[in-house]
Parts: C-alpha cells; sequence; structure tokens
C-alpha cells in the first residue's frame, strides 16, 4: 500500500487494455457563470500519451489505499496544479468495464480556479463552457459517457420539511417528544446513502427546516439545519426561494399546498415515502 501502486496497465473483461491497476478516477470541476452557463475545467493530453491530442479530465490511476474522490483530488492537483480546497463534491458516475472502472468525480466550483499543465501529462487546461464542449475532439472514455454525467452536474439540493417527515415516520411516542423525534431523524439521515438515478455515490446539500418544539434541534455532521422563527412552510419557500436558478432542488414533503408552492418557484417534490424507504422504514 504505497504511493503510485495503481500504476500500470491492466485488462479489463471486455477485452480493453486500461491505465490504473486498481482503477482510475478523474476530476470534472463545473462552474456555472452569472447566467446559469456550466463551465467545465478540460484537460488537452500531451501527444505521447495514451489518446495524445484528445480533451479530457485531469486524472489517472488509483492507488490501492485511495477511494474515488481522494485519487481525483490528487490527480488534478498533480496535473493541473488545481487548488481543490474550495471545492464542493458532488458526486460519483461509475464507468465499469467488469474488473476495471473509471469514476468520474464532479465537483462544483464558486469562481473558474486558475489552472495550468503541472507535468508533461497535458499541453493546456482551459475552462470550457458546455455549448462548445462538443467542437472538441474528446478522449473516447470521456466522450462515451459525457451524455449520460451532464444529467448530473448540476449543484442539487434536497430540503427536508423535517415536521412533515417525523410525523409520516410515526415513531411511538414521536407527539411527545418531537425535539427527540427530530433529532434521530436527521441523525438518520446524516448517515445515510442516498440512491441517484446517474451517479454510484451521490452527495446533495441537505437543508432541513425544523419547527415549534424541535427548533433546537442540534447540528448534524453534513446537513444545514434551519430553524424556523415562524411558519415552517414558509421557511422552506425561503429556502427555495434563494437557491440558484440553475439548481436542481427538491423538497421532501407530502403536504399539498407546500408541494404546490415551491413546485412554482421551479422545485420538484418528493412525498416522505422515497426517503424513508432508503431508512428501510
Amino acid at each position: 500500500m504505497t504511493a503510485k501502486d495503481g500504476d500500470g496497465w491492466t485488462e479489463c473483461s471486455q477485452g480493453h487494455r486500461h491505465w490504473g491497476l486498481h482503477g482510475a478516477s478523474g476530476l470534472l470541476v463545473v462552474h456555472h457563470d452569472e447566467v446559469g452557463v456550466p463551465h467545465v475545467l478540460m484537460q488537452k493530453r500531451s501527444w505521447w500519451s495514451h489518446h495524445g491530442g484528445t480533451w479530457g479530465l485531469p486524472g489517472g490511476a488509483r492507488d490501492s489505499h485511495e477511494d474515488a474522490v481522494t485519487s481525483a483530488l490528487r490527480e488534478a492537483h498533480e496535473e493541473a496544479a488545481l487548488a481543490c480546497e474550495g471545492l464542493r463534491v458532488q458526486g460519483v458516475y461509475l464507468d465499469d468495464h467488469g474488473g476495471w472502472a473509471f469514476e468520474t468525480v464532479i465537483a462544483e466550483s464558486g469562481e473558474r480556479l486558475a489552472a495550468a499543465p503541472a507535468n508533461d501529462e497535458s499541453t493546456e487546461l482551459r475552462w470550457v463552457a458546455l455549448p462548445d464542449l462538443s467542437g472538441r475532439t474528446l478522449h473516447p472514455g470521456f466522450a462515451a459517457t459525457w451524455d449520460r454525467i451532464q444529467e448530473a452536474i448540476a449543484p442539487e439540493t434536497i430540503v427536508l420539511d423535517v415536521a412533515n417527515i417525523v410525523g409520516a415516520r410515526a415513531e411511538r411516542g414521536w407527539w411527545h417528544d418531537r425535539l427527540g423525534a427530530a433529532t434521530r431523524l436527521l441523525e438518520a439521515v446524516a448517515g445515510l446513502r442516498l440512491e441517484h438515478p446517474v451517479l454510484a455515490q451521490w452527495f446533495p446539500r441537505v437543508v432541513a427546516v425544523v419547527e415549534g418544539a424541535a427548533r433546537t434541534a442540534p447540528a448534524v455532521p453534513g446537513i444545514q439545519v434551519v430553524a424556523a422563527t415562524g411558519s415552517g412552510d414558509d421557511a422552506i419557500v425561503d429556502v427555495v426561494r434563494r437557491t440558484k436558478g440553475w439548481e436542481r432542488v427538491v423538497v421532501i414533503t407530502a403536504d399539498r399546498e407546500l408541494r404546490q408552492r415551491v413546485q412554482e418557484l421551479g422545485a420538484e417534490t418528493l412525498g416522505p415515502k422515497w426517503l424513508l424507504s432508503q431508512l428501510h422504514e
């Protein structure tokens, strides 16, 4: 278990040669400009490299002790001198070839970070607006998965109507201890690996709105807790209204009036059963 122990060629079950004994990963950094147009950081590969001259992602072989996110961030720093501290990882797309896989780590950036070739594996790093990407010669592996990956590049936020979900969860005696019931729900969600139709791993921003007796629910890692000063529904609508127009926002609630209000703002809605089913309840 040493650095660079993943370097080397291997063959997948489809008979293709791939670089990376333990698989490989790449970092897809996305920045939305002021009008919501996505820009992605692309790497032009050196001519001597595999598929040289094509445009793809900073990335490479994953070491045996690394997960996809750690590997992709390391490779982006090594190849593009990219400062990764300000990035927010949104998820991981898995391209499984059978015995070998490439994992694309999607990360949101609030700005077009400076990037430049940091070793001889690339000749250029450039932020490319999404509409201009089709005009470039893309790395075949990236091109083969791009149509699917771009479905998941928008930032995604899940907003929890905690009071409504707690009621649907129907813990015994929850109405006598709304604070305890809300806290237990948040702790369960914090440890949950949510399912996504495109991504193998999904790390959405989660905002939980608490109200009434549950307003003092403690902070939970990975969840932004918003205490409503008045109506919980009004607080949820305010959370949705503050999101960017290009974000995908999903509100978890069974309240019909609230569902209509947030849908008018462009949000999607799902009932508490969607969340509780992933808690196996």
